[in-house]
């Protein structure tokens, strides 16, 4: 995933139209197109193949089972054509290696989940992200996704994983700050509602460039 604009789209609608309409309009002011259980279970698996011919395609499914489950899950998506793929790291080593495996084999990029951008995660994601964003690093994750609602979790874990990638969510309808984000450590925003939901999607994506600090 080459850094051009240091954002992606999370493109969490419902149907194969809206989402391939989407992909088409604001292709060039995402550097990836980050999608998961919704736009997959209504549209089918078929959409990540579709999507990856325009745009890198990150699948957030945020695995998290056994190893085997884990290994087939992978397997799918990135046989699909996904280039990325977010798991979570709380089923433990041997899960998320699984995960790795897979990524490795696909030429595709493993995206370890420390903590999520919601108030709720702070109850019990956060006392153990430092943990998870170690584990990411021994099993050779590409980077990680870290919370651009709490900008001083994304300076610690930055700290812990040095050079991998972090990208945030939580820019815009989560009231994310992507200048306070970027400034922490990120290295992609991941932003979504405010973007496809708006009047004109163009128009709040250019919007959202704008504003970024200088690369």
């Amino acid at each position: 995933m080459k850094k051009k604009t240091r954002l992606i789209l999370a493109l969490d609608v419902t149907t194969r139209e809206q989402a391939l309409s989407l992909v088409e309009k604001l292709c060039g002011y995402f550097d990836a197109i980050k999608i998961g259980y919704p736009l997959i279970l209504s549209a089918g698996l078929g959409i990540v193949t579709q999507i990856a011919t325009t745009l890198p395609v990150i699948a957030d499914l945020k695995v998290a089972d056994i190893p085997n489950t884990n290994r087939l899950i992978c397997q799918a998506v990135l046989g699909a054509g996904a280039c990325g793929i977010i798991a979570q790291a709380f089923p433990g080593k041997d899960s998320l290696l699984a995960c790795a495996k897979s990524a490795a084999e696909h030429g595709a990029d493993l995206y370890v989940v420390t903590e999520m951008s919601h108030p709720g995660a702070q109850l019990f994601m956060a006392p153990l992200a430092e943990k998870m964003a170690r584990l990411a690093v021994e099993v050779g994750a590409a980077g990680v996704v870290a919370p651009a609602t709490r900008p001083d979790r994304i300076k610690q874990i930055r700290s812990i994983i040095g050079e991998r990638v972090i990208i945030s969510p939580g820019v815009g309808a989560q009231g994310g700050s992507a200048g306070a984000a970027l400034l922490a450590g990120a290295d992609y925003l991941i932003v979504g509602r405010s973007v496809y939901e708006a009047e004109d999607p163009v128009a709040s994506a250019k919007k959202l460039l704008a504003l970024l600090p200088p690369a």
